[in-house]
């Protein structure tokens, strides 16, 4: 019985999930909803995945909204069907010759794993590729299906979501054969990115060093400063005398870490930064912008003193650009390393502003609640750092 009740939960699930999103609130963009492609009936064409690998930054820059999509995104066929029961689509994923599953965190109606669906699943290298090395599960957010995690622990999709921190959708958790994590990434990355990610996984170097190590050997910074970092008025000087340990300061703490010849950071520049509310929000915090490959001398929020460079290093960054806030006291409050555009942007800096973090500490529980009119989520019992430890990959992106 148990097992025909979860067939029915899977039809279901896969042809028709239901949709948590309610009506964006009122300073939300005024921006038409995207359509989606259904990847079912997507042409195969190499040489139109061949123009949107060459130039994905401008094709991003200058036509992606990600305000939430209608109607809402249709997951490739080829994504497995599972029950959910994650130790067990390990061991099949092992027996047919495959080096890990992918476990994917998504929305129905989020721009951001559209692109993923569409951009990077879409092109028919990363999905062979994929395919071949990988059993795709879907985890939807907010959903109340049940799931056996790969330490064994039996939870509810959501609470699974809030306890990996999936923050940000789409948010990718790649387990290896042995149920280990190997890598973690929350948010959406371009092409080249999730391809460099999947090879990380598949040649065992997440065994060795860490993501950020792996993409600077792959990608080193240039020797010789080729442009400048681009400058906002808001933008602390030097010295960088963050240590917020021994005296509470007034304002939170926002750091763009970026580096020079950098497309993306030049994005964020663009439109999300150039945003007036966003622009207003940013008014309310001390930010900092540092380059992560530097030597620029730094006291980091908690007094240690670190160069720019070293503390990318301990932070484990490996995207640019990534941007971290902290609050009066120098405790990381959350951090955005991946692609985030306007709706995204403001989103974090009201959440950290409102200081909602206090009585709300998880930013998915906050979105729910925001969006759901003040009603709130049932608290879910998060596991103690230790009962976790063994199953943090070296290449992990955390956001805390």
């Amino acid at each position: 019985m148990k097992k025909l009740l979860k067939i029915i939960t899977i039809l279901v699930f896969f042809s028709s999930t239901a949709t948590v999103w309610a009506q964006e609130k009122n300073d939300t963009l005024d921006s038409s909803a995207a359509g989606v492609t259904n990847t079912d009936t997507q042409e195969d064409s190499s040489a139109e995945d061949d123009d949107w690998d060459s130039d994905w930054d401008d094709k991003f820059e200058n036509s992606f909204d990600d305000s939430p999509v209608v109607p809402e995104i249709v997951y490739p066929d080829w994504f497995k069907k599972s029950f959910l029961e994650l130790p067990e689509d390990i061991n099949e994923a092992a027996a047919d010759g495959k080096k890990d599953i992918i476990v994917y965190f998504g929305q129905k109606h989020c721009a951001y794993c559209k692109m993923l669906i569409d951009k990077d699943f879409g092109q028919k290298d990363i999905e062979t590729y994929t395919r071949k090395n990988f059993d795709v599960i879907a985890i939807n957010i907010w959903g109340s299906n049940e799931v056996i995690t790969p330490d064994g622990q039996t939870m509810t999709e959501r609470e699974y979501a809030i306890r990996e921190k999936a923050n940000f959708t789409p948010t990718l958790i790649y387990y290896d054969t042995q149920g280990k994590k190997a890598l973690m990434l929350r948010g959406y990355y371009p092409p080249y990115k999730f391809r460099a990610a999947m090879e990380y996984v598949v040649e065992g170097y997440y065994r060795e060093e860490t993501f950020r190590a792996y993409m600077t050997r792959a990608n080193p910074p240039p020797k010789f400063e080729v442009s400048e970092m681009n400058h906002e008025d808001f933008f602390m000087s030097p010295p960088y005398a963050l240590d917020r340990s021994h005296f509470k300061a007034e304002e939170p703490l926002l750091v763009f870490f970026e580096q020079t010849d950098c497309h993306a950071c030049d994005v964020l520049h663009s439109e999300p930064m150039e945003y007036e509310p966003t622009r207003k929000l940013l008014e309310k915090f001390e930010v900092v912008q540092l380059d992560m490959n530097s030597d620029t001398p730094v006291i980091t929020p908690d007094g240690q003193h670190l160069t720019a460079k070293q503390w990318a290093e301990q932070l484990n960054l490996f995207y640019a650009p990534t941007l971290i806030g902290f609050d009066e006291e120098g405790k990381e409050i959350i951090r955005i390393d991946s692609v985030a555009h306007v709706y995204r942007l403001k989103s974090v800096l009201e959440f950290i502003i409102t200081k909602t973090y206090k009585h709300i500490p998880n930013f998915m529980d906050w979105r729910f609640y925001t969006n759901f009119g003040g009603k709130m989520l049932p608290p879910v019992q998060h596991q103690p750092d230790e009962a976790n430890s063994e199953y943090q990959p070296v290449g992990s992106s955390t956001i805390q």
